[in-house]
Formats: C-alpha cells, sequence, structure tokens
C-alpha cells in the first residue's frame, strides 16, 4: 500500500463543559490525522497509535463508512479505496476520538471527490452519524463553540478562548462508551436543575467572551449529567475538588468521559493540579494518564506534504 499526500488533522474536542450538556464544546491540541487515496480494488485501512488493536479495519470502520456518505451524496465512485488513521486522541475516553475520525474522513473524502461539498454539509453528515453535534463542530472548525440543531438543520458559532486558558486532563485507563454514559441519564429532568443550567450556560459563555475565568468555577456546576456520571466514574467528585483546591478555575467531566478536564488560567498551578488529580485517582484506585493542553483554535485543516496546510 502506498499513499499519497492528502493529509487531514483533526482536534480531540471536550464536549459539555459542565453545563452546556449536548451544546458546548471546546477543540484542544491533541491531533488525529486521516490519510485517504484511491486505489486500484477493493478497501485497505491502516491504523495506528490509539485504538490500533481495537479499531475495525473493514467496511464497519466509521472513516469508511462517513467517506462512503460523502461519495454517494458527489456522485463519485472510487475504484478502491485506502485509509490511514494515525490516532493521538485515546478512544472511548469522552475527548471526541469518533468525531475526530468522522471529521477527518469526510473531509479527506470531500477533498478526493472534488471538493464539492460546503464545511455545513459536511457537519450535518457527520453530526447524524454521531447523533450529536457538540464534538463535530469544534473538532471542525476550532475554538469554543455553541451549536443547536433547528429545523433538521445546525446551527452554530465559534469564540476564540482567552489566550490564558488552559487545562489538565486526567485520563483513566480504562473506557467508557458514549452509549453507556448517556444510558444513566434520566429521560425527565426537573424545572429547577434545567433553570439551574440554563444559568451556568449562560454565565460560562460570558466568563469565556470576557476572560472573566474566576467565574468558571461557578459557571461549571451542572446537574444535568455529571451527576447521573459519577457512579461510572470512581472518585470522581474527590478528583474535581482536589484541581480546585490545588488552584484550577473550573473542572468538568469531558464529554460523556471518563476523562476529568480542569481549567487553569495560565500554567502556574499546572504542576499543582495535574499532581493532585492523579492521587486522588489513585486514592480510588484508578491509573490514569495526565497531560496539559491547550485549546486548539485552528479546528480541522487540510495539511500538504510538509505538515503545513
Amino acid at each position: 500500500m502506498c499513499s499519497s499526500d492528502l493529509k487531514v488533522r483533526v482536534p480531540a474536542t471536550t464536549a459539555n463543559m459542565g453545563p452546556g450538556f449536548d451544546v458546548l464544546g471546546m477543540a484542544l491540541n491533541i491531533y488525529n490525522y486521516v490519510e485517504m487515496w484511491e486505489i486500484s480494488d477493493g478497501l485497505e485501512i491502516i491504523v495506528d497509535g490509539e485504538g490500533k488493536g481495537s479499531i475495525d479495519r473493514g467496511k464497519n470502520n466509521i472513516a469508511y463508512l462517513i467517506a462512503r456518505r460523502v461519495f454517494d451524496r458527489v456522485g463519485h465512485e472510487p475504484s478502491g479505496l485506502g485509509i490511514r488513521l494515525v490516532n493521538e486522541i485515546p478512544t472511548a475516553r469522552g475527548l471526541g476520538s469518533s468525531a475526530a475520525a468522522l471529521v477527518g474522513a469526510a473531509l479527506a473524502a470531500n477533498v478526493v471527490s472534488g471538493g464539492q461539498l460546503t464545511e455545513e454539509e459536511i457537519l450535518g453528515m457527520v453530526s447524524e452519524m454521531e447523533g450529536h453535534p457538540d464534538n463535530a463542530v469544534p473538532a471542525l472548525v476550532g475554538g469554543v463553540t455553541i451549536c443547536i440543531e433547528d429545523d433538521g438543520g445546525l446551527v452554530y458559532r465559534k469564540m476564540a478562548p482567552p489566550s490564558e486558558l488552559q487545562a489538565v486532563i486526567a485520563i483513566p485507563r480504562y473506557e467508557l462508551s458514549t452509549e453507556k454514559a448517556r444510558s444513566v441519564l434520566p429521560k425527565r429532568v426537573s424545572f429547577g436543575d434545567a433553570i439551574f443550567n440554563m444559568g451556568r450556560v449562560g454565565l460560562l459563555v460570558h466568563a469565556l467572551e470576557r476572560g472573566d475565568l474566576d467565574l468558571l468555577g461557578l459557571a461549571m456546576k451542572d446537574r444535568l449529567h455529571q451527576p447521573h456520571r459519577m457512579p461510572l466514574i470512581p472518585g470522581m467528585g474527590d478528583v474535581f475538588s482536589a484541581a480546585l483546591e490545588a488552584g484550577a478555575v473550573g473542572a468538568a467531566l469531558s464529554g460523556a468521559g471518563p476523562t476529568l478536564i480542569a481549567f487553569t488560567a495560565g500554567d502556574g498551578d499546572m504542576p499543582n493540579i495535574k499532581a493532585a488529580m492523579e492521587e486522588k485517582f489513585k486514592d480510588h484506585e484508578i491509573s490514569c494518564i495526565i497531560k496539559d493542553v491547550r485549546p486548539d483554535l485552528q479546528g480541522a485543516v487540510v495539511l500538504d506534504e510538509n505538515g503545513g496546510k
């Protein structure tokens, strides 16, 4: 197998950011890469990095499935297809690995087939396949995003987060599927809990737009999903408390979890926050990987052979 020079880089994402369930998301500077090229016949998929031993390499691979949808939409029929996935984003950890694969493959397939689809059309296809847009939107456009579904379409806006905003992520060494994490959520919520979250989403957006990061601790509180998911992540509440005591300005479950994210205003407190989160998870017999991350402002980009846009 030989590849072409077509390579798409897609960032990880952290969705919800506390109260913004299925609405808010932010791109992070951890990346997956998707390469795609036409071959004479059949399907050949290579997976390197995260998920190498577990990701399907046949026709049920989600990168192939979204590429097939793109080709069908624009009327392109390749004789065969080669795909290479180079993954830095851990799978099933709440960091948008599936959204990254879908966005990267959809963009690559769009280029292969002549670039006929718009950004909105690509997002619509990816969101339909994902089932929710809060990872797909920041993966494609970068930054912090707000998105809603309206009359079958997506409406979204991007914000540039404050330049001093950074984060620590604690990634437990076990997988948690989105399906399982959603299965524990209630079918109905109280009026009071809905109001609680609505107010905090507004406050969170204000804090990020104005750079008022001291508000994040209050603004990231949530009653809609995190309390119900706590039993799936031993020590979650204690890790939040430890991160805040060590200097974090806010903390949240990343997407469906089990990754936890703690935000900082600059990097001065990062060593203490990293140590506190790791130690508190250890107290609950959970081994985790600790990383410091920054927001990604670009989103998905098509790279040339030298790695540039």
